[in-house]
């Protein structure tokens, strides 16, 4: 997977956003460093049929500074986690069968 600046991450993962046509508090935002781990496992989103993105950062600042946008636009999550390999940007669309 290609890496990308925060600003690509958040036009991409902000487009996929607009296609579900949801309110931003709709919407779980975090960064980790294993993806399938953090938005499989833990957050047990569905690998099919749900509404979920993930773009990997050029670095955890990139990656943190995209969290910060989608926060600040009223997402759920909480700024602060991951670590310095943490270069993964998830979204999902929060559900009944999801964990925050």
């Amino acid at each position: 997977m290609e890496t990308q600046f925060a600003q690509t991450i958040v036009d991409e993962i902000y487009a996929h956003m607009q296609k579900q046509g949801g309110k931003p508090a709709d919407w779980y935002v975090g960064i980790t460093d294993d993806i399938d781990q953090r938005l499989f496992i833990d957050h047990k989103v569905p690998r099919q049929n749900h509404w979920f993105a993930y773009r990997k950062a050029a670095s955890a600042g990139h990656a943190r500074s995209a969290e910060k946008v989608f926060l600040d636009y009223g997402c759920d999550g909480g700024g602060g986690g991951g670590d310095d390999k943490s270069v993964y940007v998830y979204a999902y669309l929060k559900g009944p069968n999801t964990e925050p």
